[in-house]
């Protein structure tokens, strides 16, 4: 330990660390330093009288009052009521406490729905059969009530949370990379989407809970998150971000303003949550945790930390675990199962002769999956062309969902044609009819064990089990299709699932039918399970739909048995790779339709594509402010650009990237410069200047009269304060320099200049006569700030002593005076790309980082810029030229067989030589900049 703190003294000292040697042990060896040397270190820092580096500096020594107050009861209560907590975190941990409490709410709340939603089935059941001897008035029943739960669950999301809306997966896919989207995780729209997702469910209809559930477990994180923080510990909000010390580095000392609320939350360890969040919403759905995990990694995540692998195992197990508990508890279930437990044969569950069945069912799952994702993205497409039709329904909003719940519903009526579907069964009595182990054929040896309560829903009077199936698959696809369409929370995951099991049912029926006697092998005959058939189908289509493979696992969670293991992973294995290859999964069809930023994957056989370099995609006209700039410079960069981060460069000559900065930074700036406090000082002092004699006006002025600027916001937690005087905060390129020569103003000492305006800007020490005016708005920079208001017009008081023409010329002096950037929030290391970064290194980069944008330097200057949308495009091959997809310029120059270290290597003066072509971003034509963008 004190040679490691010894070490650590002498790397923070500027001195290289004395090198560790290696000792020689029986296995494995270790590593030590010298004692020797040890101790001529420790003697030289005590005769040298510095301090122990291994012990951190002095803690201050409380005031009396502060030990007066200690002593009280109530204070005594609070600092026990403290040390218990912050001993319960140190014990168990908060992250489990944190994972505990979610398990806990999500299976209570899953439990919940299912309860309310099984009543409200078995109330449209009961209102069916009362009304059986009358069938217009059972009709009327059997449509009026899932119209009425739509309508009302789709009038009750929009009203309250509009956000709350479908499935929910594609969003926090987009959050998840770091995407902020507005009011998604908020209380009200966790209310909207538990109620409306209910009320969907309930009413009979083709749609999901998975999706959603994904989507509640992650609100369900973030408002524990905000609730855990008034307790303090890693979700604790803070005020400011970066260090508050000097390090050796030139951005060490500087502390940046939080304006946002994310800004000031801990990023990442939300980010974990809501990670394990995911898959505690398909742990606690289907009771499978094992699936849930991986699934929700499939679908969420292109690159998956591991380190948050055992807070989703965890969360999700201690849910699954407490649902079925409480299933037990309310005696649905003796004790705790699978949620459709099956009893296929353990011994001989399929014969080898059998694979090449379930080989088809895998292939053509995914054709069948690529036609659902295909199917409905077309019909929102369809519904969006039609002008007419669509602003119709704009306006009523609720038409559309009630007439597609009265078509379906019309449909799927019992004593009408939803005879021929088992339109009667719910989507659990469905799936559990599927996965039953015994045949419905009439022939052979399946005759005697055909159920009668099967025989009622699937062998209809007058058709039997083979086209009592074709219609069900053929009706329940398209319906799926168009009802997952419908403005209420709902996913498509579940429809899908049976819609699968059905398939699969029905191939396991024609293999049941043409080998009546069962396969012969050697000496044995085993008959054919269609149940096992049904799984395989289910798990297949599922997996083609949202191109994971974890359905296989989910599958054999919600079944109870893994003695179909081999077909299951065949069949899935297939169906993602023909669904992979002719379109993308359902959810990435969402994030397209929404218009939500994404990142497509690289596609397959696409060589070309790593030819591609960041010089061929980048923008090379990046909107920028330089460290000399102008109030001036810093309103033109705002009209030329809506982006939120601007880059900040050394001079326009130089280009030279020192940053970047945040677009409401630049308003604020600005606000602050052309404030009505600002005005109104100008006025004083102008005042005062008229009134005083002249020998004082002669007088030199004193740090008195010499203030920048003074910032006025809206916040009204910020009084004005008046009749007090305020000390000037020396601008960034005066601090390190006495000289009062400006930069613009002294083109030889243009380096050395700049040199000490970013030491003074990211970590130099604010001067003497401004210490006291950093202290006093020290509290004003831990809190959020306000938008500041930038407005021409002027305040009451001013408006009889200054004519709008003396405001507009005053406007006009305050927008040439130089810009202080050192109360700004900078982040001096933005992300950089070199120029000749190739294609598929950026997306791996973009992809693993979870970053929208990068800029391209060259030797340290900054010549372009490149987005997610720029990426998007290069990989999508969508850079057209004429209407003609066309390959980016650069890279039609460069041919993979002639790649070697010639054209790789960059020699040194090639590198540093022919400046000239990494010259200013110029301002062309719009012709000009689309070829550069291409």
């Amino acid at each position: 330990m004190a040679a490691s703190a010894a070490a650590a003294a002498a790397t923070e000292d500027g001195m290289e660390p004395r090198a560790l040697q290696y000792e020689q042990t029986l296995m494995y060896g270790r590593y030590t330093q010298d004692l020797g040397a040890f101790a001529k270190e420790e003697a030289a820092r005590i005769r040298l009288g510095g301090p122990e580096p291994w012990k951190g500096p002095p803690s201050p020594r409380a005031p009396p009052e502060l030990l007066e107050y200690g002593q009280s009861r109530c204070a005594r209560c609070r600092i026990r009521t403290v040390h218990c907590h912050k001993f319960l975190v140190s014990r168990v941990g908060e992250d489990w406490i944190f994972l505990v409490l979610l398990g806990l709410l999500m299976a209570l709340v899953s439990w919940a729905m299912d309860y309310a939603i099984a009543a409200c089935l078995q109330a449209q059941q009961w209102m069916s059969r009362g009304l059986n001897t009358n069938i217009l008035l059972q009709y009327l029943a059997w449509v009026t009530y899932p119209v009425v739960l739509i309508t009302f669950s789709a009038g009750f999301t929009q009203i309250l949370a509009p956000q709350a809306v479908g499935s929910g997966i594609p969003e926090m896919k987009t959050i998840l990379r770091g995407v902020v989207l507005k009011e998604y995780l908020t209380l009200k729209t966790f209310v909207a989407k538990v109620i409306g997702l209910t009320c969907a469910l309930g009413s009979g209809m083709p749609l999901g809970k998975e999706g959603p559930f994904v989507h509640i477990a992650s609100m369900c994180a973030a408002l524990l998150s905000k609730f855990l923080s008034l307790f303090g510990g890693i979700y604790e909000v803070r005020g400011t971000l970066g260090g508050e010390g000097r390090g050796d580095g030139w951005a060490a000392g500087l502390t940046l303003t939080c304006l946002s609320p994310h800004s000031r939350q801990n990023e990442s360890r939300n980010t974990e949550m809501l990670a394990a969040a995911c898959a505690v919403g398909v742990g606690c759905c289907f009771a499978a945790p094992i699936g849930g995990v991986l699934f929700s990694i499939e679908v969420t995540s292109t690159f998956f930390a591991v380190r948050n692998y055992w807070r989703g195992f965890f969360a999700a197990t201690f849910s699954a675990f407490i649902f079925r508990v409480l299933a037990v508890w309310n005696r649905d279930e003796e004790t705790i199962t699978a949620l459709f437990k099956t009893r296929f044969r353990l011994d001989f569950p399929f014969d080898l002769q059998e694979l090449p069945a379930f080989a088809v069912i895998g292939i053509a799952s995914g054709f069948g999956g690529a036609l659902f994702v295909y199917l409905n993205r077309k019909i929102v497409q369809v519904m969006r062309k039609q002008k007419t039709i669509n602003r119709f329904l704009m306006k009523k909003r609720l038409l559309f969902p009630a007439l597609v719940t009265l078509l379906i519903s019309t449909l799927t009526f019992p004593p009408g044609f939803g005879q021929f579907m088992a339109g009667q069964l719910s989507q659990k009595e469905t799936l559990v009819t599927l996965f039953d182990n015994r045949t419905w054929v009439r022939q052979g040896l399946m005759e005697e064990v055909e159920p009668p309560g099967t025989s009622q829903a699937w062998s209809p009077p007058r058709a039997n089990v083979f086209l009592t199936l074709v219609i069900f698959i053929l009706m329940k696809f398209w319906m799926s299709a168009l009802a997952t369409t419908i403005p209420v929370p709902c996913g498509a995951f579940m429809p899908v699932f049976v819609i699968g099991a059905a398939f699969g049912r029905l191939v396991g029926e024609s293999m049941a039918a043409w080998f009546p006697d069962g396969i012969h092998t050697d000496s044995s005959t085993y008959r054919i399970v269609p149940g096992g058939y049904a799984v395989v189908g289910a798990a297949a289509l599922a997996g083609a739909v949202t191109h994971t493979v974890s359905t296989a696992v989910i599958v054999f969670e919600l079944t109870g048995q893994i003695a179909h293991i081999l077909p299951v992973m065949i069949a899935v294995i297939l169906a993602n790779a023909v669904a992979q290859s002719l379109q993308p999964s359902l959810y990435d069809s969402i994030i397209r339709i929404k218009k939500l930023p994404y990142l497509p994957e690289l596609g397959w056989g696409r060589h070309q594509q790593y030819r591609v370099r960041v010089e061929d995609i980048m923008v090379r006209d990046v909107p920028h402010v330089a460290l000399s700039c102008t109030f001036r410079d810093l309103r033109l960069a705002l009209h030329r650009t809506k982006g939120r981060m601007l880059a900040l460069v050394e001079s326009p000559e130089s280009m030279i990237l020192l940053g970047s900065i945040e677009r409401s930074q630049v308003v604020a700036l600005l606000g602050a410069q052309l404030s009505p406090a600002r005005r109104r000082q100008y006025m004083q002092e102008r005042r005062a200047a008229q009134t005083s004699s002249p020998s004082d006006q002669e007088s030199p002025p004193g740090p008195e009269t010499s203030v920048r600027f003074q910032v006025n916001t809206e916040d009204p937690g910020f009084p004005a304060a008046r009749g007090e005087t305020h000390k000037p905060l020396k601008p960034a390129l005066k601090r390190g320099s006495s000289s009062t020569t400006n930069l613009k103003e002294s083109p030889t000492g243009n380096v050395e200049q700049a040199g000490i305006a970013l030491r003074s800007l990211f970590c130099g020490s604010p001067p003497p006569e401004a210490a006291s005016e950093l202290e006093k708005s020290g509290k004003c920079d831990k809190r959020k700030l306000k938008r500041v208001r930038i407005s021409l017009a002027s305040d009451s008081d001013l408006e009889g002593e200054m004519t709008p023409e003396e405001i507009l010329e005053w406007e006009e002096q305050q927008l040439d005076e130089p810009v202080n950037f050192s109360d700004c929030k900078i982040d001096p290391a933005p992300f950089q790309l070199v120029e000749r970064t190739s294609l598929h290194k950026t997306h791996t980069i973009f992809s693993l980082l979870g970053v929208d944008h990068a800029y391209v330097t060259s030797i340290g200057r900054l010549i372009g810029i490149v987005t997610l949308k720029e990426l998007r495009k290069a990989i999508e091959g969508s850079v057209t030229a004429q209407g003609v997809k066309v390959r980016p310029p650069l890279a039609s120059f460069r041919d993979s067989a002639t790649s070697s270290s010639d054209t790789e290597t960059t020699e040194v003066h090639a590198l540093w030589g022919p400046r000239s072509r990494h010259g200013l971003p110029r301002e062309g034509s719009p012709s000009d900049s689309d070829d550069k963008c291409q």
